[in-house]
């Protein structure tokens, strides 16, 4: 990256760094169960909402017991069930029309990080009815309070439900991109363990790993306070201890409780502390190809760790010896080290590929723009990345195999 472009993502950062405290960051107040939401509604006098999912939710007919809950106090309810496993502009204007078709008062996202993301849209589009989502694009572009925003996570991944970002895709040009505002943080979240219980193991690993990208990203960048440190290393130690218990044993609901812990305190920290080029280069496959974002995370991790190097190490072996993957006296660059490959065998054990398949070499342009765009200058990055050098990153996590290619 050049130098004045070097100094301007730097400087743009630290003014964030310094303004995080006194930044208006919330967090959700926490339900228990789906059966506490109709109490909430019912005192603010809402009568009608709208729930937000995804065709699989649907089908396993998971939103039924809230359903029932809102029917016994005579809440109203309309669903739209349709969200893309990469949520479009398509699904939010569709379900923002849904809402407006039932006068409906509030949102609930219900589901994994797809969902939850589909509903911040709507509830953007409600709060800015003549502004486009894609005009909502980048930093603090919606400035109007939402409707009643409640999110319920049926995976222990995206941390969605205290993020203040909501990540969409456009249908025409293939390109996802996050839309971030204070406004779009839930004013509720419902972290019921049961909600996983039937998760998938392949989906349980993946979402795992998700928030595991979260917290280390956010660890390792640059804007950290002491709060998201503290965050980012119990949401590391809970996924040390958990993800493989929750993925082996999906009944384990202590394992699963913990996983949706690790999940909220993962999203605590980055959605203070930012992400990095792992989510910038995960975005841009999700939009080009349909990857699921939790996937294309844990395949990136380990090859953005090693690529960051040295710049890294002492931040990387600061987890790893605290979760026990490193000795207390480990050297830093042996300690981070020991971090990275059990990165790697955790996809292993996970089932996650080593690389990503179908990628065509002709796309990498194109995507590492998309990506240099939305990192550079947000991302308090360990090591900056111009578009070339991101380039070379999607040739690392292709594995060098290409589709055009074979």
């Amino acid at each position: 990256m050049h130098l004045a472009r070097r100094a301007w993502c730097r400087t743009y950062q630290t003014v964030f760094r310094i303004a995080l405290p006194v930044l208006p960051y919330t967090e959700p107040h926490i339900l228990e169960h789906a059966e506490d939401v109709p109490a909430v509604l019912q005192k603010r006098s809402i009568q009608r909402v709208l729930i937000v999912t995804d065709p699989g939710i649907a089908r396993l007919g998971l939103t039924a017991p809230l359903e029932t809950a809102f029917a016994s106090k005579g809440i109203d309810v309309a669903i739209y069930a349709k969200t893309s496993a990469n949520p479009t502009v398509s699904n939010v204007e569709e379900a923002a029309a849904l809402y407006r078709e039932h006068a409906c008062q509030a949102i609930i996202g219900f589901g994994g990080g797809s969902a939850m993301d589909c509903a911040k849209g709507v509830g953007a589009r409600i709060a800015q009815p003549n502004k486009p989502i894609n005009k909502m694009r980048g930093l603090l572009r919606i400035h109007r309070r939402l409707p009643l925003l409640i999110a319920v996570p049926t995976t222990a991944g995206t941390g969605s439900e205290v993020t203040l970002a909501a990540v969409i895709t456009d249908d025409k040009t293939h390109y996802k991109y996050p839309i971030n505002d204070f406004v779009l943080i839930p004013r509720f979240a419902v972290h019921d363990p049961e909600f996983t219980r039937g998760l998938p193991a392949s989906i349980t690993g993946q979402t795992g790993m998700d928030a595991l990208t979260h917290a280390v990203e956010a660890f390792i960048g640059r804007s950290t306070t002491a709060y998201t440190r503290k965050a980012a290393r119990q949401a590391v130690q809970l996924i040390h201890d958990n993800l493989l218990e929750a993925y082996e044993h999906g009944d384990n609901m202590r394992a699963r409780r913990n996983m949706l812990s690790a999940a909220y305190k993962a999203g605590v920290a980055f959605t203070r502390s930012y992400v990095g080029y792992v989510h910038a280069i995960a975005h841009s496959l999700g939009g080009r190809y349909g990857i699921p974002h939790g996937l294309a995370n844990a395949i990136i991790l380990p090859h953005m760790l090693r690529a960051y190097g040295e710049v890294a190490a002492p931040k990387l072996a600061d987890l790893a010896r605290m979760a026990g993957i490193a000795p207390a006296n480990a050297q830093d660059n042996l300690a981070a080290e020991a971090f990275i490959d059990w990165a790697d065998r955790m996809n292993e054990a996970l089932g996650i590929p080593k690389y990503v398949t179908g990628i065509r070499r002709c796309d990498i342009p194109e995507m590492a723009a998309h990506a240099d765009a939305e990192a550079n200058p947000l991302y308090p990055v360990p090591l900056l990345m111009d578009r070339l050098e991101l380039e070379h990153m999607y040739e690392l996590v292709a594995g060098g195999m290409f589709e055009d290619e074979n």
